[in-house]
């Protein structure tokens, strides 16, 4: 018997219009091997690097911390989404059945364009996104080439896909093409998906003010065509402000709109964040970076429940954070005075 999975509840109720704040989705995107590479797992902070490689820019945990971390989110039980590459999914879902019994649902990164390959001293990001994909449907549903695509799903049945819209016509064009290939895989490989949709990674030729209307435009001009069973089962974008949000929201109520995370930033930015967006009519939020480079992820996972659920504020979150940092005996990265201040994270991958 499947296991009832969290974020299938919750869209139900979403979509029957019966949801209430404790039907927030949270996602925690620990897909970053497919932009970062070794950077991914995040900085080594208990000591000197043990390989003595590239002490200039510091030292990173090993695959097996970041496999270690996420077992410790799945355990915890408070999220409705991991986020994995195909890779780390094979290792997580297929061979050692983490998610059989649990209520949160694996999702795949199925696609990486350009823009989210920031590794260590690359310029990918500088140019115009460009479409690609690493992973193929069958390996992240099966581990391996399948024909038979109504065979119970090993690993995941549902995955992330991403588009830029940059304003270039030659660029845009390529990945609508793309993005229109995938669905008609996805269809026929019974596979689900969430669409991400960045803002533009390069200058578009317009007012930055104005990135929000040109993305909500982007986003239900390349839906328009799209049937139901063709459609992502939510989206994942920017948080541009209250006013770009509430639009897209309030425009089509079949859309379930999620947030991305962006860069780490302080506690406060996190935590206001989530609030924010869901004062403002988001249904999901997918942390990843936000999560991974907290100095305790799974008291952070826990606060960010605890505001969507409505039990604290932002600020008061922030403090009760830092006081289980000093409860454990983990140094924070900050004070709680500058912990407590809002400041400019960006809202780009890399």
């Amino acid at each position: 018997m499947m296991y009832s999975k969290s974020l299938d509840q919750k869209l139900a109720r979403i979509r029957a219009g019966k949801d209430t704040r404790e039907d927030f989705i949270i996602a925690d995107a620990k897909d970053a091997d497919m932009a970062f590479g070794i950077m991914a797992p995040g900085p080594n902070r208990a000591g000197s690097c043990p390989h003595g490689y590239d002490q200039r820019q510091g030292c990173y945990k090993t695959l097996d911390d970041y496999l270690s971390q996420i077992r410790a989110v799945i355990r915890q039980q408070l999220v409705d989404i991991v986020l994995l590459s195909a890779s780390n999914l094979e290792r997580l879902a297929i061979d050692e059945g983490l998610f059989k019994s649990s209520p949160i649902t694996p999702a795949a990164r199925a696609n990486d364009t350009t823009d989210v390959w920031a590794v260590r001293r690359g310029q990918y990001s500088n140019h115009p996104s460009r479409h690609f994909r690493t992973a193929t449907l069958d390996h992240i549903k099966y581990g391996r080439l399948e024909n038979n695509y109504h065979r119970p799903c090993l690993g995941a049945d549902l995955g992330l896909y991403s588009v830029t819209f940059t304003n270039n016509l030659d660029w845009d064009y390529a990945a609508l093409a793309a993005f229109h290939d995938f669905r008609l895989e996805a269809e026929r490989k019974r596979f689900r998906y969430f669409l991400e949709v960045f803002n533009p990674n390069v200058n578009p030729g317009f007012d930055p003010r104005e990135v929000g209307g040109f993305l909500n435009d982007n986003i239900i001009r390349c839906l328009a065509g799209v049937t139901r069973a063709g459609r992502p089962v939510f989206l994942k974008i920017p948080y541009n402000g209250p006013g770009p949000l509430e639009e897209l929201v309030s425009y089509d109520s079949s859309l379930v709109v999620g947030i991305l995370g962006g860069s780490a930033g302080t506690t406060l930015d996190s935590f206001q964040l989530i609030h924010d967006a869901q004062k403002y009519g988001a249904k999901v939020a997918l942390f990843g970076r936000k999560i991974n480079l907290s100095e305790h992820p799974l008291a952070f996972i826990e606060f960010l429940r605890r505001i969507t659920n409505g039990e604290v504020t932002p600020r008061e979150a922030v403090k009760a954070y830092h006081g289980v940092l000093q409860h454990d005996r983990i140094e924070p990265k900050r004070s709680l005075q500058d912990d407590l201040t809002l400041t400019e994270t960006t809202m780009s991958y890399s």
